[in-house]
């Protein structure tokens, strides 16, 4: 079991940060990475042309590394979850009579560019939602999203566990069936990768983004995309210089070049070399390679198994771990409880989740210990008491 990871951060005391679906914190590494990367943009005479490659190069590796993709080339980088997807959106061709899947409460940045498209198109939009029943809800969820799916679905989008509450979408059989009506499947990671295993061999996904400030333990403003096959000929949403081929031989520039790069590099976002951002993008992935989100899967669960219990006994409904993350859970509060001043009695405590659709959001990692857990139930069970 891995142990507690507390001693590469510089998290209060005090406060007791079960939160990370919202924002990773940055380890001692990652600050100092940065750090290194201002102290280089204060001297450019020490920049050459190699560092505008070298560095998204190694980043491309370690995420293509942490997702299993062979090969680097179909990883793009990208400033956020939403880029990412407007790439997919713009370049999936979408028709009337057509439909296209994705579930209720989805984070919007994997929402509104369907929503768009399918209304520009007269494609339908399907939103599966889950059931009305807290038992076996994350089976019946991807029961529903399997039934959605039919002959006419063109693309199926959503997370592999939702964010609100860490339901588990099961992409291996989802993945299958769409590919069985020729459907693309694409994937918003960014509350998944890096905190739990993800295959791209095995679950073949068309496309996966991910931003890098949440299980990523990365900065703010960078992420990561896999591009698969069916976008190997689309075009990019800038027309950047870095993108075209030959663009290493800085002298050559001039020589304009209408081929792209190999791969996903077209998808690449303008000014990728970021001097600062790359650098903690790179330590943060090989900080979460060094744990393994296997690992982080299994030291959060060993932390919140008993607390699950304990909060299900006060009344507090909780998806049981073969329908969710460990690292992600949704609390459904008891009737009559006002979450307003649940939420107030949690930060008097500093005890730090989110509300997240109907859901207390709590999301652990390995920085957090017992005190943090215990902390958070002596909250809740306080903030029964004051009902």
């Amino acid at each position: 079991m891995l142990p507690c990871q507390k001693s590469l951060f510089d998290l209060p005391d005090d406060e007791h940060y079960l939160n990370c679906a919202y924002m990773s914190p940055l380890a001692r590494a990652v600050e100092a990475a940065g750090a290194g990367g201002l102290a280089r943009k204060r001297v450019p005479s020490r920049l050459s042309p190699t560092d505008f490659f070298a560095e998204t190069d190694r980043a491309r590796t370690l995420f293509a590394r942490l997702v299993n993709v062979p090969d680097p080339r179909r990883i793009a980088v990208i400033p956020s979850a939403s880029y990412g997807l407007a790439v997919v959106a713009r370049n999936l061709p979408l028709a009337a009579g057509q439909n296209l899947v994705i579930t209720h409460e989805q984070f919007p940045a994997n929402v509104y560019p369907w929503r768009k498209r399918c209304a520009a198109n007269g494609t339908e939009l399907r939103v599966v939602g889950p059931p009305e029943a807290a038992a076996e809800r994350g089976r019946l969820f991807n029961e529903r999203l399997l039934e959605a799916i039919d002959a006419r679905t063109v693309m199926v989008a959503l997370g592999h566990v939702h964010w609100t509450d860490g339901t588990r979408f099961n992409l291996e059989a989802i993945g299958t069936r769409a590919r069985e009506v020729g459907a693309a499947l694409v994937v918003d990671g960014t509350q998944s990768v890096g905190a739990m295993p993800f295959d791209v061999e095995r679950l073949q996904p068309d496309a996966l983004v991910c931003a890098a400030y949440k299980w990523l333990m990365g900065p703010y403003s960078i992420g990561f995309a896999y591009y698969g096959p069916r976008f190997d000929a689309g075009e990019p949403l800038e027309e950047t210089w870095i993108g075209r081929r030959g663009s290493e031989n800085f002298k050559e520039l001039v020589n304009y070049q209408d081929e792209y790069q190999p791969g996903a590099l077209r998808y690449d976002v303008g000014e990728r070399s970021n001097f600062v951002l790359m650098p903690m993008a790179i330590a943060a992935l090989e900080q979460v390679l060094e744990w393994t989100p296997e690992a982080i899967q299994a030291y959060c669960a060993a932390l919140t198994g008993d607390l699950v219990d304990r909060l299900r006994a006060l009344g507090f409904g909780v998806e049981g771990l073969d329908g969710r993350g460990a690292h992600l859970f949704g609390l459904r509060t008891p009737p009559g409880v006002d979450i307003q001043a649940l939420a107030a009695t949690l930060a008097a405590r500093c005890v730090h989740v989110s509300l997240r659709g109907s859901a207390v959001r709590v999301s652990p990692h390995v920085y957090n210990d017992a005190r943090d857990v215990e902390a958070l139930h002596d909250a809740l069970a306080a903030s029964l008491q004051a009902r």
